[in-house]
């Protein structure tokens, strides 16, 4: 006993140590899962910042996302192709070789956790932060766990030289805290978020910013952050910024991966542990007075309700589409609502998912700019004839080839050797409560206690097991060429086993 207690009093004043390193005007800066990562040797979070291989150019790139979404990010970086490969010298219609053809990436996808959005509204914030450590931790370390079911992990995982945080709401709430823990730490990696990338990208098909509007549709989480706002009063100035309307897209990114808390395959009545916008939905409220506007489609099982469709109880959204019609006209009907409304010039799809279904947006606005009520034109007036859907991602791979151009950091790789994770509730771990044996409670999920450092997630290879078989569809058919990289790791995994 007296051995054990001695242990823990070196270990702590090691810690002490460690801390007064990283930071020595203010170690009290470090949360619990900082300095579990930093400072503890025998946690399975610990990263040794001492001997980090910064600035190494063969390592990949990190990439994480709260699920698949960010996947988008990744594929427009695989992708892009705005610069000569021989010289790095940009080339308005590029060379015909992608950019990042010489690079290797590690993705990771936390969608145990996900979606990230919700946290804010759940009041828990401190826990979302202490997820986006744990992705840093993971891209940055060398533990993976081979499968769902393995109690041993693997430590032949590569660190990383430069981390994307493909994830609108990871960016808003984690981004300056993981560059201040870097900087802590000691370790000069460069992290890049999306929302800078795309605030920049908005503006560039302004016009006149301070007569126009911008909608940002994101998580709940982005929104309530106010990052975009922050980010375009930062990039404009407050008296010449554009005005900016907000809509928190409830629902939309959970639907789109599937969650059974804002969409089923199978149902055909009103679900009980249904979250998404509802007629009573304090955030996210159906107004049953314009129910016309939100051109739904109501075959099929895509609006669940009792009674009569020409007085719908209970009615909720039950397909990705009809999230999409619910949230464009609660957009609009914000700008309509307003003091003095100015045209809608520009749209960010603030949330990494929302890419897949780009057409879908343009569909609709296309619709509601000529939906019309007793002959008159109810959103034209507030719409720009083409409104531009801005998509983060082309100005984070922009971002990212000019950070590899200023460290001289290119590799001498090939795409085809990205490797790809996925979190997964790790059923090791007798304190988690899961409602089925790949998901969380909707209570646990967001209920948990930050700095109750724990295993909650296995991160584990991309496998039908823990994605489905919906989501690769949709992955072959919107982002072929990320598609393939993924086959080609999966199968790559298989061979090994």
């Amino acid at each position: 006993m007296r051995q054990s207690n001695f242990k823990k009093l070196t270990l702590f004043f090691a810690g002490l140590v460690l801390l007064g390193s990283c930071n020595p005007n203010d170690p009290s800066e470090l949360s619990r899962i900082e300095t579990e990562i930093l400072t503890n040797p025998n946690s399975f979070f610990y990263l040794d910042a001492k001997n980090y291989p910064a600035g190494n150019q063969e390592l990949p790139i990190g990439i994480f996302d709260s699920g698949t979404g960010g996947l988008t990010v990744m594929d427009a970086i695989v992708n892009f192709d705005q610069f000569n490969n021989t010289d790095h010298s940009a080339v308005k219609q590029g060379d015909g070789q992608r950019d990042f053809n010489s690079e290797r990436f590690i993705y990771l996808g936390d969608q145990a956790n996900m979606p990230y959005g919700n946290y804010s509204r759940e009041k828990n914030v401190p826990l979302l932060k202490e997820h986006i450590f744990k992705d840093v931790q993971f891209l940055m370390g060398n533990k993976y766990y081979p499968s769902a079911s393995s109690k041993d992990f693997n430590t032949d995982k590569e660190p990383v030289k430069a981390i994307v945080i493909a994830c609108n709401t990871a960016t808003a709430y984690g981004k300056k805290d993981i560059e201040n823990f870097l900087k802590r730490a000691g370790i000069q990696i460069k992290v890049i978020g999306v929302i800078d990338a795309a605030v920049r990208a908005a503006y560039e098909n302004l016009t006149n910013p301070a007569e126009v509007s911008i909608g940002v549709m994101a998580t709940a989480g982005t929104v309530s952050s106010n990052g975009y706002v922050q980010a375009i009063n930062d990039l404009q100035g407050k008296d010449g910024a554009p005005e900016v309307f907000q809509q928190a897209g409830i629902g939309l990114a959970g639907a789109i991966d599937g969650d059974p808390d804002f969409i089923s395959d199978t149902a055909n009545n009103p679900q009980s542990g249904y979250k998404g916008p509802a007629a009573d939905h304090p955030d996210a409220r159906i107004d049953m007075k314009i129910l016309n506007r939100y051109g739904f489609n109501w075959d099929d099982n895509e609006m669940l309700f009792d009674g009569k469709k020409s007085n719908p109880q209970h009615l909720q959204i039950n397909s990705v589409p009809n999230y999409i019609r619910y949230h464009l006209v609660s957009l609009l009907e914000k700008i309509r609502k307003s003091a003095q409304p100015k045209p809608l010039q520009s749209i960010i799809l603030g949330c990494t998912h929302y890419p897949f279904y780009l057409d879908l947006f343009k569909k609709k606005l296309e619709t509601l700019y000529n939906y019309q009520e007793n002959g008159r034109y109810i959103y034209r007036p507030l719409m720009a004839k083409k409104i531009e859907l801005i998509d983060p991602a082309r100005n984070t791979a922009r971002e990212l080839y000019s950070f590899l151009i200023q460290k001289n950091l290119f590799n001498t790789s090939h795409l085809s050797e990205s490797e790809f994770y996925i979190s997964v509730p790790n059923k090791s771990n007798k304190q988690i409560e899961c409602e089925t044996p790949g998901r969380f409670t909707y209570a646990y999920k967001y209920g948990r206690t930050a700095s109750a450092i724990q295993q909650y997630v296995k991160r584990i290879p991309f496998c039908n097991e823990a994605l489905g078989e919906s989501i690769f569809n949709r992955l072959d058919k919107a982002l072929p060429v990320t598609a393939d990289l993924i086959h080609t790791f999966m199968d790559k995994k298989d061979s090994a086993e």
